[in-house]
C-alpha cells in the first residue's frame, strides 16, 4: 500500500540557504570587479617604444614570462608605469631580450633612473590557468546559486500544494499484539470482534450485521488506549492509519478539512482499513462553546469529519479508531451511532489486571523469583498502565545504581515511593522539634489505621521527605473497593486524616502546619458526602452540587448550585459537624492508644521508616527486634518531658 505523500523537506535549513547567498553575492561582486578592471586594459607598447620608456625611465617595474613554445622563443612583457597605469610589451627573440637586460643593468648600476626598476623573470608561470580557472569556478557557483534557488521555489511551490494533504502515516513493521496488552480483556473482546469483521466479513453479513464505523476508546490518561489501538495495528492484517487530532489544525481557515478530506479518500482507496486518530478531543470539541465564541478552523474540520464518518458520501470499509481522555467536551454529532457506534471505557486496573500488567513490562527484567506480582500489584492501588511500567523501570534503575543483579523487593519499595511522591530528600535539614512533631504525626495517622474497624492498613510509615510532605503513610485498604464505599467507610477514611492533627495536639498540645492538605482532603470528602452523596441526616438524599460539564469555563465555574442561601449555611454547619465528630473520633482513638503513638513515633526517630512487618510487631510484642536498642540521640525520652495539665509539652 502506498504511504501518504509527506511535504518536501528542503536540503538544508535557512541558515546554510542565507550562508550560500552571502557567498554568491561576494562572487558575483569580485566577478565585477574583475570586469570592470578588465575594462581598464594595459596599455601595449612597441618594441621601441618599450626601450624609449627604459631610457627614459617611465617603467618601474618589468615581469618577464618567456613562451613554452620549442620552436619559437618569445617573451611576454607586463608591468607598470611611472603615471601608475599598466603596459604589455612583447620581444620577439633572444637578441631583443639580452638587449633590454643590458640596459636594465646599466640604469640600475649608474643610478641614470629616478627609482630602481623592479625585475622578475617568472619561467614557469601559470597566473593565465589560474586565471582561467578561477574565472570558471565563479561562473560555475553563480550558475549552481541560480539552479538551487529556482529548485527551491520549485519545491516551496510544490509544499504549498502539499499543505492541504493529510498527515495520516501507515503503519510498517508493527509489532505489538494483544499478548502486549493486560488488564484490559472484556476492551480487547470488543476490538477482537472488529478484527474478526475485517478477517471474515461474510459471516457477519449473513446475519445482516453492518461494520462498526467507529470505536471510541475513552479513559483517564495512560491507561493504555493508544497501546489497545497500536495491538489492533499488529492483530489486524489490513493497512492502519495513524494521526494525531492536532495534525488537522492549522492557523488556516480550511486546512484540517482539506486534510479530513485526503485522509478518508486515501483510506477509501485501500479500503478495509483502520484509521485510529489520537487525541481527537483536540478536534472535536463542542461547537459554539466558550467565552470567545466558535473556532472557525476546528469547527470546520470537525464538520468535514463528520461528513465523512456518517454524511451523504459511502464509507464502507474505513473504521476510525478514536482515543480521549476528555469525552465530556467532544460534540455530540460526533458521539452518536453512526459515526462512533461503540465507546469503550478503558479505566485503572484491579488488582488482577494490575499483575498482569506487571508481568508484561518485566519481561526483560531479572527480579528476584521470591517476589510475586500480585504482592506488588496490592501495593499499587490506582496505578495505571504508565504508572506501573515506570514503576518497574525506576525499579531496575535503582538495582543497576546498586551494582545488583536483580531487582529486589526494596527497589520495588523505593520505586513506588518515588512514583506517588517523589525522590527522597534526605538532605533536607529539621530541627529536632520539627522531625518530632513529623514522627508523632504520621504516627497518628497509623494508630487511626490500626484501630479503627473499617479503616485501611499501614503498609508504611516514613518521616523521610518526599517531594512538599515531611513523610507521609501508605494505607492501602484489605479489600479493594471497585465502585462502592459506604458512609462508614468515608466516614473512618475523614478521621484517618485528621489523625497526624490529632496527634501533635494530644502530644504536644499544640498544633502545626503539616495538616493542610488532609485537612483540604477531609473538608473535600465531608463535602460531597452532604451535597452529591446525600449522606446528610438533616438535609436529606437529595443531590445539591454537581458538575456540568462547562469545562470550558473553567472546572470551578463548572458546579450548578441549585440551593438557596439558606441550605448554603445548613451545608457549612454540616460539614463543620462531620469534621468535627471525625476529630472527636480520632481524639478519643488516640487517647486511648497512646502508649502505641509513642512507640511507633520513637520507632520512627530511631530508624526513619517502617513497613507493616515492623508496625505489627510493634503492635504485638511493643517493641522492634531490628531495632532493641535506639540510639540515644533518637531516642524520645518522654519521661524527661515536662508536663502541663497532664499533658507532654515540647
Amino acid at each position: 500500500m502506498a504511504e501518504t505523500k509527506q511535504p518536501i523537506k528542503s536540503p538544508i535549513n535557512n541558515r546554510w540557504s542565507h550562508l550560500l547567498m552571502i557567498v554568491l553575492l561576494g562572487a558575483l561582486i569580485v566577478f565585477i570587479l574583475s570586469f570592470y578592471q578588465g575594462q581598464n586594459a594595459p596599455r601595449e607598447l612597441r618594441n621601441d617604444q618599450f626601450i624609449a620608456a627604459i631610457e627614459d625611465g617611465l617603467i618601474t617595474s618589468i615581469y618577464v614570462t618567456p613562451s613554452n613554445d620549442a620552436n619559437y622563443r618569445a617573451y611576454d612583457i607586463k608591468g607598470d608605469l611611472s603615471t601608475g597605469d599598466k603596459y604589455i610589451a612583447t620581444l620577439a627573440n633572444d637578441t631583443e631580450f639580452d638587449t633590454m637586460y643590458a640596459l636594465i643593468l646599466a640604469l640600475n648600476s649608474d643610478g641614470t633612473t629616478a627609482n630602481d626598476i623592479t625585475y622578475n623573470y617568472d619561467e614557469a608561470s601559470n597566473s593565465g590557468i589560474w586565471s582561467m580557472i578561477f574565472t570558471v569556478v565563479i561562473i560555475a557557483v553563480f550558475i549552481g546559486g541560480i539552479i538551487y534557488i529556482t529548485r527551491n521555489g520549485a519545491n516551496a511551490n510544490r509544499q504549498a500544494f502539499d499543505f492541504g494533504k493529510s498527515r495520516a502515516r501507515l503503519s510498517k513493521g508493527q509489532h505489538t499484539t494483544f499478548n502486549d496488552v493486560a488488564g484490559a480483556d472484556e476492551e480487547k473482546q470488543e476490538l477482537q470482534e472488529i478484527i474478526d469483521f475485517l478477517k471474515n466479513p461474510k459471516k457477519y453479513i449473513e446475519l445482516g450485521a453492518r461494520i462498526p464505523k467507529g470505536v471510541l476508546l475513552v479513559g483517564p490518561p495512560g491507561t493504555g488506549k493508544t497501546l489497545i489501538a497500536r495491538a489492533v495495528a499488529g492483530e489486524a492484517n489490513v493497512p492502519f492509519y495513524f494521526v494525531s487530532g492536532s495534525d488537522f489544525l492549522e492557523m488556516f481557515v480550511g486546512v484540517g478539512a482539506s486534510r479530513v478530506r485526503d485522509m478518508f479518500k486515501t483510506a477509501k482507496q485501500n479500503a478495509p482499513c483502520i484509521l485510529f486518530i489520537d487525541e481527537i478531543d483536540a478536534v472535536g470539541r463542542q461547537r459554539g462553546t466558550g467565552l470567545g465564541g466558535g473556532h472557525d478552523e476546528r469547527e470546520q474540520t470537525l464538520n468535514q469529519l463528520l461528513v465523512e464518518m456518517d454524511g451523504f458520501g459511502h464509507n464502507s470499509g474505513v473504521i476510525v479508531l478514536a482515543a480521549t481522555n476528555r469525552v465530556d467536551i467532544l460534540d455530540p454529532a460526533l458521539m452518536r451511532p453512526g459515526r462512533f457506534d461503540r465507546q469503550i471505557f478503558v479505566g485503572t486496573p484491579d488488582i488482577k489486571g494490575r499483575a498482569e500488567i506487571l508481568k508484561v513490562h518485566s519481561r526483560k527484567k531479572k527480579i528476584n523469583p521470591k517476589i510475586t506480582f500480585e504482592e506488588i500489584a496490592r501495593r499499587t492501588p490506582g496505578f495505571t498502565g504508565a504508572d506501573l511500567e515506570n514503576l518497574m523501570n525506576e525499579a531496575a534503575l535503582l538495582a543497576a545504581r546498586e551494582d545488583k543483579k536483580q531487582i529486589e523487593l526494596e527497589h520495588i519499595d523505593e520505586a513506588v515511593d518515588r512514583v506517588m511522591m517523589g525522590p527522597a530528600k534526605k538532605s533536607r535539614v529539621f530541627t529536632k522539634k520539627e522531625r518530632e512533631f513529623i514522627a508523632y504525626h504520621e504516627a497518628g495517622h497509623a494508630v487511626i489505621g490500626i484501630k479503627l474497624k473499617n479503616a485501611s492498613i499501614v503498609h508504611k510509615v516514613t518521616i523521610i521527605p518526599r517531594g512538599e510532605a515531611g513523610g507521609y503513610n501508605l494505607m492501602l485498604p484489605e479489600q479493594e473497593q471497585a465502585f462502592l464505599m459506604t458512609k462508614n467507610d468515608l466516614l473512618e477514611q475523614i478521621t484517618g486524616l485528621l489523625g497526624g492533627r490529632v496527634a501533635e495536639e494530644v502530644t504536644f498540645n499544640e498544633i502545626s502546619t503539616g495538616a493542610h492538605e488532609d485537612l483540604r482532603r477531609a473538608t473535600s470528602i465531608a463535602r460531597r458526602m452532604i451535597t452529591e452523596y446525600g449522606m446528610s441526616d438533616n438535609l436529606g438524599p437529595v443531590t445539591y452540587e454537581e458538575n456540568t460539564g462547562t469545562v470550558f469555563l473553567g472546572r470551578d465555574y463548572g458546579k450548578d448550585k441549585n440551593f438557596s442561601e439558606a441550605i448554603a449555611t445548613e451545608i457549612d454547619k454540616e460539614v463543620r459537624a462531620m469534621i468535627h465528630e471525625s476529630y472527636e473520633l480520632a481524639k478519643k482513638t488516640i487517647n486511648a492508644n497512646n502508649d502505641l503513638l509513642k512507640t511507633i513515633a520513637k520507632y520512627l526517630l530511631a530508624v526513619e521508616t517502617l513497613t507493616k512487618e515492623d508496625i505489627d510487631e510493634i503492635v504485638e510484642t511493643g517493641g522492634l527486634k531490628r531495632h532493641d536498642q535506639p540510639h540515644a540521640a533518637d531516642e524520645i525520652k518522654i519521661a524527661d518531658m515536662p508536663k502541663v495539665d497532664g499533658e507532654v509539652q515540647h
